[in-house]
C-alpha cells in the first residue's frame, strides 16, 4: 500500500484559517456538515473522532511532506494512523511544524531531522506536483483507492465493495489472480 498526496483544500492559505470560517465560506453561514453520522460510526470501531476539537482547516502540504518522508524511512502507516489520530481526536493544528513533528517522532521517526526536514521545502515541490497529477487524472476527493493500477474506487464504501474491487483489479492482472 502507497500513500499519495491529494490536498482537498490547495487554496487554503499555509497559516490556514478557522474552522468555522472555512465551513461558512463552503456551506454558508449556519451551514455545515453534519460529523455526527460519521462520529457515531467511528464509536463503533473504536474511533472517538472529536471534531468540535478542529479549530483551524489546514493547509495540509507539510503533513503530506511528513508522509513523504515517513515512507522513505518505512513508517508511513504509523506515520499515517498518528496524523488522523492527531487531527480527528485531538484536534492538532496541521499547520504548526513542531506539531507535525510531534506527530511523526510519534510514529517513530527521529524528531530532530524531521523537524530540520519540515522547516526546509525539501520535497515541497515534488509533493506539490503529486498532488496536481492526481487533479490531472480526475481524483476529486479522498478517500480514493487504486488496486493494482487497474480498478479505482472513489469515497468510503463497504469492506466487501473494496475486497471485490481487490479482486476485480487481481483478475485483470496478467495471469490472474
Amino acid at each position: 500500500m502507497r500513500w499519495l498526496p491529494f490536498q482537498l483544500n490547495p487554496d487554503i492559505p499555509p497559516e490556514g484559517i478557522p474552522r468555522k470560517e472555512y465551513f461558512e465560506k463552503k456551506f454558508g453561514k449556519n451551514a455545515g456538515p453534519n460529523f455526527a453520522r460519521v462520529a457515531a460510526i467511528g464509536k463503533e470501531v473504536g474511533i472517538d473522532f472529536d471534531f468540535e476539537a478542529i479549530e483551524t482547516q489546514a493547509n495540509t502540504i507539510n503533513a503530506h511532506r511528513l508522509m513523504h518522508y515517513a515512507t522513505e524511512r518505512g513508517l508511513a502507516d504509523e506515520t499515517a494512523e498518528s496524523l488522523f489520530r492527531g487531527y480527528f481526536t485531538e484536534g492538532t493544528n496541521l499547520n504548526d511544524i513542531d506539531l507535525l513533528a510531534d506527530l511523526g517522532e510519534r510514529a517513530g521517526l527521529e524528531r530532530r531531522e524531521l523537524s530540520a526536514y519540515l522547516a526546509s521545502s525539501e520535497d515541497r515541490a515534488q509533493t506539490e506536483a503529486a498532488d496536481q497529477e492526481a487533479r490531472q487524472a480526475g481524483i476529486g476527493g479522498v478517500p480514493f483507492f487504486i488496486f493494482n493500477r487497474k480498478v479505482a474506487v472513489s469515497g468510503a464504501h463497504e469492506p466487501d465493495t473494496l475486497l471485490q474491487a481487490m479482486n476485480q483489479a487481481l483478475e485483470k492482472s496478467p495471469g490472474g489472480a
